[in-house]
């Protein structure tokens, strides 16, 4: 098979066949590696990582010493001054690239320091899953010789005082291993990838997808849909594999791929295997290396180390803000089928960093997880404790049970008389009636969560649904300059974000 083929640098190579370890083991050796890496940085010098490196105890004394960060915090004291063009702030040397990322939520861009640490951790995270592909069954492993279509963000970066910025997609993109680029199987290419505008973009991979020989394709479902609906359009085909016969793999994250399944499957002549991954702009934190996995894989040995931080009253706040000092375990003390927020240090001078995701251990053996949703994407009004990960499993379950595709939908939580009530927005291009709509989303979500149940009793008064085309959410994503990429859809309406929506759906009534 081509991928076992692959001529690997000897780095590279002997990075990827480190001796097994117990995840405690693994996760010390990082953390001890990171450390040592930076102890003579200004972060290191204040926190005092010597101490930390010395101790009997690493682990522990690393979290004593060194306080936990979320974004605003930690760019207010460190990140800035990297950005400034300042060395040896959080992490050896200047930091040439910043991701921008605005999550789902956040109105202002965030600037994430991405380093050439960081960039080869992912490279070898990705080449670690691309070789478990050797223990799946029943799928076309030759695929994997053939083209990958990233459909990410522009490599065509933001050029700064002493850095360049942009989607981690398009950073990544950039520093494509020279191995992968020789090989040829990159696409769109570094022409097509390097533009900014996204119709551009899609019109240029619309109109060269009959010459390539796509095996792999990877990007947000809404955006890869869209991309695949334009080329099945252009060329009047019945399905993608008319096109790309040799198409097998999805790699996605990001998002739940649930809700998207019906909407890939129409445009498909023969089932292609999905892989779900764990990319975010801070670091390559999990992946699927089984098939048919529950959870993802963590990366205990990809230059990052996991802290994981009960997600309960005693933690986090009402609006889903961390404590100054949250109580935070190691891999090896958390437990299955708990609600954890991810603090992470990094190869990129992010130090004990919250994440923003929450997640649970679904198999401890093999250190397997799925991310059940955002610290403040969650709808708790009045104690209903409604996570994003109970929303999607209700939409499936209502899609299954209607027979309809529901590729995009968002909750508000609103007052309604004396009370409060949740507004479901539903994106569907089938024929459904919002009422039934309503009920069965109620229901749905009545059986997976018991607080939810319980509250529908008492303050939680209605469940309104209104259904819209996928389009209006796309529009409305356009709207915001948030088109394509690595941008996504947030599942939960709050504050500013409602209010633009309101008034985008209004001005969407009167024209």
């Amino acid at each position: 098979m081509a991928i076992f083929d692959l001529k690997l640098p000897k780095s590279i190579a002997a990075a990827l066949h480190l001796k097994v370890r117990d995840p405690r083991s693994l996760q010390l050796r990082v953390l001890k590696k990171l450390l040592r890496k930076a102890r003579f940085t200004q972060f290191g010098q204040q926190y005092r990582f010597d101490e930390v490196l010395m101790s009997r105890h690493p682990g522990k004394k690393f979290q004593q010493l060194v306080p936990s960060y979320n974004y605003t915090k930690i760019y207010n004291e460190w990140w800035h001054k990297a950005k400034e063009g300042i060395p040896d702030v959080c992490w050896p040397g200047v930091i040439k690239y910043f991701a921008l990322s605005s999550g789902t939520s956040d109105a202002t861009s965030k600037f994430i320091p991405i380093t050439k640490d960081l960039i080869r951790s992912n490279t070898i995270t990705s080449v670690r899953q691309l070789i478990s592909l050797a223990k799946y069954e029943d799928v076309p492993k030759s695929a994997v010789g053939k083209g990958w279509l990233m459909l990410g963000g522009s490599t065509q970066l933001q050029k700064g005082p002493t850095y360049y910025a942009g989607d981690l997609s398009g950073i990544q993109q950039k520093n494509i291993p020279f191995w992968f680029q020789g090989l040829g199987l990159y696409k769109p290419g570094k022409k097509i990838a390097k533009e900014k505008d996204w119709e551009k973009k899609l019109e240029e991979i619309v109109e060269n997808a009959p010459h390539w020989d796509i095996g792999f394709i990877m990007g947000v479902p809404a955006w890869l849909q869209l991309c695949m609906e334009k080329i099945i359009e252009r060329h009047q085909l019945n399905n993608i594999h008319e096109i790309w016969p040799n198409l097998a793999f999805y790699v996605h994250g990001g998002v739940a791929m649930e809700p998207y399944k019906k909407g890939f499957t129409k445009l498909m002549g023969k089932p292609i295997t999905y892989i779900e991954t764990y990319l975010a702009s801070e670091g390559f934190l999990a992946y699927q290396n089984r098939q048919d996995a529950t959870g993802m894989h963590l990366a205990l040995n990809g230059g990052i180390f996991f802290e994981f931080v009960p997600f309960d009253e005693f933690n986090f706040d009402t609006e889903g803000n961390m404590v100054d000092e949250p109580e935070a375990y190691m891999i090896h003390e958390i437990e299955e089928q708990k609600e954890y927020a991810i603090l992470i240090s990094t190869n990129a001078g992010a130090w004990r960093y919250a994440i923003g995701d929450t997640v649970k251990l679904v198999d401890k053996e093999k250190s397997e997880i799925i991310i059940t949703g955002r610290t403040k994407h969650f709808l708790s009004l009045v104690g209903e404790h409604l996570s994003v990960d109970n929303m999607n499993k209700a939409i499936e379950m209502v899609s299954e049970a209607l027979n309809i595709s529901i590729p995009e939908f968002t909750v508000a939580g609103i007052p309604h008389q004396n009370f409060f009530a949740h507004h479901w927005y539903v994106a569907t291009d089938d024929n459904v009636n919002e009422k039934e709509l309503s009920e069965l989303i109620d229901g749905k979500l009545k059986e997976l969560n018991d607080d939810y149940e319980v509250e529908r009793k008492h303050a939680l008064k209605e469940v309104f649904v209104t259904v819209l085309s996928e389009k209006t959410f796309m529009d409305f994503m356009k709207s915001k300059g948030k088109e394509g990429g690595q941008h996504k859809f947030p599942r939960v309406l709050k504050g500013k974000m409602l209010e633009d929506w309101n008034k985008f759906l209004n001005r969407q009534l009167v024209s």
